[in-house]
C-alpha cells in the first residue's frame, strides 16, 4: 500500500530501507556529524500544521478542517544537527521551505466567523480601547501632579537641610505608614471590563429601586387626592426625584436608603425609605410625610424650601419632634439632617427653565462662607496629607471623650484645644471666621461633626456611597457595628501589589489594616460606622482621583 502526500510517493519498502540504515553500526572512521549528513531525517514525516489548530470551543463551527485542505510540508535536513557540516547547496533549500511555511501558516479556505463572534469581538475591542484610554488619562494626570510637585534643582539643597524638620512636622509614625499601605491598591491596573459590569448592575438595581418608590408614591397620593384626573396627573408629574442619606454616626441610620420628591405645584416634598429583605423582598414606607417645610438652621433658617435648594451635596433640615414615626435613634437629636446624594438632573434643569429664580443676598453670603471654608480646608489638608487616618480617627475619639453630655456639642475652647493637641496649625483669623459662621445662634456651642466637616472637609458623595456599601456588606445584621472577627474574615489582601510582587504576605497586609483600624475604635472587639467612616475619611485626603479611591475600597472588600 503506497502513501501519497502532495505529489510525493513513499512505499513501505522505502521506509523500511530508510530506517534500517540506522540500525547499522558506524563504520570505522565515521563520526556522528558525518553520519548525520549522509542520513538526513526521512522526508515522509509531515510538519505539524499550526494553521489547522483552533480553540476547542463547543460553539465553534470550524474546529474541524479536512485533511485534504491542509498543506503539508516536508522537513528539510535540520541545520542544528549537522552544525558545521551543512553544505552550501542546502542553504537555499532550507530558505525556500521556510518562506513557503510563512506563507501557508493560515489556511486559505477558513470559514468566515459568524455574526455572534463578530459582535463579541467588537464589544471586547471597544472595552479594551476604553479601558486603555482611561488608564492612560489617569497615568498622565499622575505624571503631571508628580512634575508639579517635583522640587527644582535650586531647592534641592534646602530640602536636604530641612529633612530633619520635616520629620518632626510630618510626625509619620508606624501607624501612618501602615495606613498608607492601603493606598497601594490604586497601583493595580484598571480593569475596565469588570468595573463596567459592576457599574451596569448597580445602575440597574438603582433604577429598579427608584421605579418601585415612584410607583408607591403615585399610588399613595392618587388614593388621597380626590380631584379631576387631569389635574391630579399634572400635580404629580411636575416633580424632582432625589436620593438622600441621614448625616449620623449611627450605622443603622446612616445606611438607610431614602428617596425623596419635591413637587413644583405646591412647593411640597416627601421622603420614602426603601428597604430590601434578601434578594427578592422589598418594602417602601413613608419617612417624611408630604407637606411644605422650611430650613431649620443656617442662613436660610425659616425660609421655605424651593427648587434651587435641591442639588447634590445640599442639606435638608427637619425638626425631629414634628415627625412622630421616626426611629427612636433619630429622635434623640433635635435636628434631622439629610444630605442629597443624587438627583434627577434632567427634570431639575427642565423645571428651572420654567421658574426663574433671582440671586438674593443669602445666596451670595453662602457662597462667601464656602470660600472661607475652602481656604481653611486647603491649608489643613496639606498638613494631613500622609497622616490623615491617624489624626481623624483620634480626633473623633477625642471629641467623644470631651462630650460629657452626649449631645454632640462642644464649646470654643474645646475646639481650640483639639487643634493644639493634634498639631493642626490654624491662624486666629481663620478660626474666628469659621466660628462666626458655625455659631449662628450665638449660644457658644457647635456640633463637633459639623465643625470637623467645615474646617477639614469631607469625601464627596460618590466616594462616600462606596464606604456605605462596604460597611453594609460587613453589617449584614444591620446592627450599626461590626465585630473585628468578621472584618478579619471579609478583608482580602490577595490583590495587594506588595502581595503580588512577593514583598509582603496577605497576613501582613491584613494585620497592618487591622492595627490602624483598631486605633479608631472605642471598643477593642468591634467597629462602629462612624469609626469606619473616619478611617476612610482620613485615607481619602491623600487620594486625588475618585476612581483610585473606589479601587481601594472595591479590591479588598469585593464590592
Amino acid at each position: 500500500m503506497d502513501l501519497e502526500v502532495k505529489g510525493v510517493a513513499a512505499s513501505p519498502r522505502r521506509q523500511t530501507q530508510s530506517f534500517s540504515g540506522r540500525r547499522k553500526p558506524l563504520q570505522q572512521g565515521w563520526t556522528a556529524k558525518s553520519w548525520a549528513i549522509q542520513n538526513p531525517c526521512p522526508p515522509v514525516v509531515p510538519r505539524l500544521d499550526l494553521g489547522s489548530l483552533v480553540d476547542s470551543d463547543d460553539e465553534d463551527d470550524f474546529s474541524y478542517i479536512p485533511f485534504r485542505t491542509a498543506h503539508i510540508h516536508f522537513d528539510p535536513p535540520n541545520p542544528s544537527s549537522a552544525l558545521d557540516g551543512v553544505t552550501p547547496c542546502q542553504i537555499p533549500y532550507t530558505q525556500q521551505h521556510l518562506n513557503e511555511l510563512e506563507q501557508d501558516i493560515i489556511p486559505e479556505d477558513l470559514p468566515a466567523p459568524t455574526s455572534k463572534y463578530k459582535l463579541k469581538y467588537q464589544q471586547y475591542k471597544t472595552e479594551m480601547k476604553e479601558g486603555y484610554k482611561q488608564y492612560c488619562q489617569r497615568n498622565a494626570e499622575k505624571t503631571k501632579s508628580n512634575i508639579r510637585y517635583q522640587p527644582s534643582p535650586r531647592n534641592k539643597i534646602d530640602n536636604k537641610n530641612a529633612q530633619g524638620e520635616e520629620a518632626v512636622t510630618d510626625d509619620l509614625t508606624t501607624l501612618d505608614r501602615k495606613a498608607l499601605l492601603q493606598q497601594r491598591y490604586a497601583d493595580n491596573p484598571y480593569h475596565a471590563q469588570q468595573s463596567t459590569r459592576k457599574s451596569n448592575a448597580e445602575i440597574v438595581a438603582a433604577e429598579k429601586k427608584k421605579q418601585s418608590v415612584a410607583e408607591q408614591v403615585m399610588l399613595d397620593h392618587l388614593c388621597r387626592i380626590k380631584t379631576h384626573s387631569t389635574l391630579t396627573e399634572n400635580m404629580l408629574s411636575h416633580k424632582v426625584q432625589f436620593d438622600c442619606r441621614i448625616i449620623s454616626r449611627n450605622g443603622r441610620d446612616a445606611c438607610r436608603e431614602l428617596v425623596g420628591f419635591f413637587f413644583i405645584h405646591d412647593q411640597s416634598l416627601t421622603i420614602y425609605e426603601y428597604r430590601q429583605f434578601g434578594k427578592n423582598r422589598t418594602n417602601v414606607l413613608p419617612f417624611i410625610k408630604k407637606s411644605t417645610y422650611s430650613h431649620q438652621c443656617g442662613r436660610r433658617k425659616g425660609k421655605q424650601y424651593q427648587l434651587g435648594d435641591f442639588y447634590i451635596g445640599a442639606n435638608l433640615t427637619f425638626l425631629s419632634s414634628d415627625h412622630l414615626r421616626l426611629p427612636e435613634s433619630i429622635k434623640e437629636n433635635t435636628l434631622l439632617i439629610l444630605r442629597i446624594t443624587n438627583i434627577d438632573q434632567v427634570a431639575s434643569d427642565d423645571l428651572r427653565t420654567d421658574s426663574v429664580q433671582q440671586e438674593d443676598d443669602t445666596t451670595r453670603q453662602e457662597a462667601n462662607d464656602r470660600l472661607v471654608f475652602k481656604a481653611i480646608q486647603d491649608k489643613l489638608k496639606e498638613q494631613l496629607h500622609k497622616r490623615g487616618v491617624r489624626i481623624l480617627t483620634a480626633m473623633g475619639k477625642y471629641f467623644q471623650q470631651l462630650d460629657k453630655e452626649r449631645n454632640g456639642l462642644l464649646d470654643k475652647a474645646d475646639f481650640k484645644q483639639a487643634l493644639k493637641v493634634f498639631h493642626l496649625e490654624m491662624s486666629e483669623k481663620d478660626f474666628e471666621s469659621s466660628w462666626l459662621i458655625l455659631n449662628e445662634n450665638g449660644n457658644g456651642r457647635v456640633d463637633y461633626g459639623e465643625f470637623r466637616r467645615a474646617i477639614i472637609g469631607e469625601m464627596n458623595e460618590y466616594r462616600k456611597s462606596f464606604v456605605r456599601k462596604a460597611f453594609m456588606k460587613l453589617d449584614f445584621n444591620k446592627t450599626g457595628s461590626v465585630p473585628i472577627i468578621d472584618i478579619r474574615k471579609c478583608y482580602c489582601a490577595k490583590k495587594h501589589p506588595q502581595v503580588i510582587s512577593g514583598h509582603s504576605t496577605e497576613e501582613e497586609i491584613k494585620l497592618s489594616f487591622l492595627d490602624t483600624l483598631k486605633e479608631a475604635c472605642s471598643k477593642s472587639d468591634e467597629v462602629s460606622y462612624g469609626e469606619f467612616e473616619d478611617y476612610y475619611e482620613g485615607l481619602s485626603i491623600g487620594v486625588v482621583d475618585d476612581e483610585d479611591f473606589v479601587t481601594i475600597l472595591r479590591t479588598p472588600w469585593g464590592i
